[in-house]
């Protein structure tokens, strides 16, 4: 059978893979885009949509305990662990088959199955009828990442468990351990802690949430045991003894190993690259810690193969992902105007309960670079929406330039902040210094007001603080 011919072949339809589909086929390109399990891979399936929706149900549930506050009444509130999980994968259904709605709309070819690299502009894909041939001039591999497993830690969805099972959880943990303390691992350890599961958080660095800035982690620390949550931080889960109902982990902190007993642990330990099957080696494509290199543009060296998103490595964040399809998918079509974007103004979000979210440098990052720098804080507490939503307990956090007035970074930890912080992100992309953000009038009564008096509080000027 003659080979099918494309102008661009997407392997992978996750967030990344999909949006470049879409927008080159908004150009006028001929495109298929295959994937060999969901539409809108992990991110709509199994990562960012599903654990959102979880983390609500537990953010109502913490709420409802909270009625008698606000004035209300509600008695024996409990939940449906199953109906809740029920929830999240309707919500992640709903979503891929939306992918599906738009590709037919925009007439992108999808083809499920397994795509493999068979020399330049080749690409062979394993279907469950048999083999076929694709051709193009580009390939774009979008094909994301999986949860890393350490030895000796590998998840057998019993006992031990990765975001998916997680996700799909076989039992209410009563005791959980979870390895990580990144967005993922904090993520689950606060649905899991919110439904009342006694949780131990072990961290390997010094300190939570370790690519934040300091002052964010331990105020989100401080709020994490507030709700009864235990946090190791400087160690190591060195071995899993596991037995029938149990686990038992072997911690060490300060050189000594101590014995904990558990009935479930999360690993949470980064993520890989799906790099493997791919023929990508063969092809020539570099691979470094299971990881594609490419330039900015997201090309690899090879003519006419692109990698986006988490195959190309951090931050390894859907949003970056899209954005990257969209930039090669217009650099394929030969627009001549395409940015490449900058890793500084992509936002970073955790949705534990309180809310993380940052863009830019942090305080520390912000020295090491060479910045003299003026910092401004505003507490929730000081803010008249954050005490009418009973939401005090809360920070928002700017990092200036002290010469240039540059807005370097922004942190914030509280309420909703992960969608406060896209106020900072168009600040940076727009170039906006100090004088601008004080000029501009920030509705009343909001929490966005904090953002405008943590930028005044870097320069003495703010005024409810």
């Amino acid at each position: 059978m003659a080979a099918k011919s494309f102008d661009m072949i997407v392997i992978g339809a996750g967030p990344g893979g999909y949006v470049a589909a879409i927008r080159a086929a908004q150009l006028g390109l001929n495109v298929v885009c295959i994937e060999r399990e969901h539409l809108g891979g992990i991110c709509l399936n199994w990562g960012c949509i599903p654990t959102k929706a979880m983390l609500r149900s537990s953010e109502v549930f913490h709420l409802m305990h909270r009625a008698k506050e606000f004035g209300l009444k509600a008695e024996g509130i409990s939940y449906d662990l199953d109906a809740v999980v029920k929830r999240s994968r309707a919500v992640a259904k709903q979503l891929s088959g939306g992918i599906g709605h738009l590709f037919k709309k925009n007439k992108v070819t999808t083809i499920m199955g397994e795509a493999k690299l068979a020399g330049k502009g080749k690409v062979t894909v394993k279907t469950h009828k048999g083999t076929e041939d694709l051709t193009a001039k580009a390939i774009v591999v979008a094909t994301g990442a999986r949860a890393r497993e350490l030895p000796g830690l590998e998840a057998d969805g019993d006992l031990v468990w990765t975001y998916k099972h997680a996700l799909v959880p076989p039992r209410m943990p009563k005791k959980l351990l979870v390895i990580g303390s990144g967005a993922i691992g904090i993520e689950f350890a606060s649905f899991y802690n919110t439904l009342g599961c006694e949780t131990t958080v072990v961290e390997v660095m010094d300190r939570i949430l370790p690519v934040e800035d300091a002052e964010i982690s331990a105020f989100a620390k401080k709020q994490f045991v507030k709700q009864g949550m235990k946090i190791l931080e400087k160690a190591a889960v060195k071995k899993l003894d596991r037995a029938k109902g149990k686990v038992t982990a072997h911690i060490e902190t300060g050189g000594k190993v101590e014995t904990h007993e558990f009935d479930t642990v999360i690993s949470a330990v980064g993520i890989v690259g799906n790099t493997e099957g791919l023929g990508l080696e063969e092809a020539g494509v570099k691979i470094d810690r299971a990881h594609v290199v490419t330039d900015e543009y997201c090309r690899t060296g090879v003519e006419g193969v692109y990698a986006i998103g988490d195959i190309a490595g951090a931050p390894w964040l859907a949003h970056k992902a899209s954005h990257e399809g969209v930039m090669v998918a217009e650099l394929i079509a030969g627009k001549n105007d395409v940015h490449p974007i900058k890793p500084g103004s992509i936002a970073g979000c955790t949705y534990c309960h309180p809310q993380v979210a940052s863009v830019g440098l942090t305080e520390a990052k912000a020295k090491e670079a060479g910045h003299e720098i003026k910092v401004g804080h505003f507490p929730f507490i000081g803010n008249g929406k954050a005490i009418a939503l009973g939401e005090p307990e809360g920070m928002v956090k700017t990092v200036f330039d002290a010469k240039t007035g540059e807005l370097l970074g922004a942190h914030m930890v509280g309420a909703e902040v992960t969608e406060l912080i896209q106020g900072y992100v168009v600040g940076r992309t727009l170039e906006t210094t100090e004088a601008e953000l004080m000029e501009t009038v920030f509705p009343h009564p909001t929490l966005s007001e904090m953002m405008h008096e943590s930028v005044l509080d870097a320069y003495g000027r703010a005024i409810h603080f």
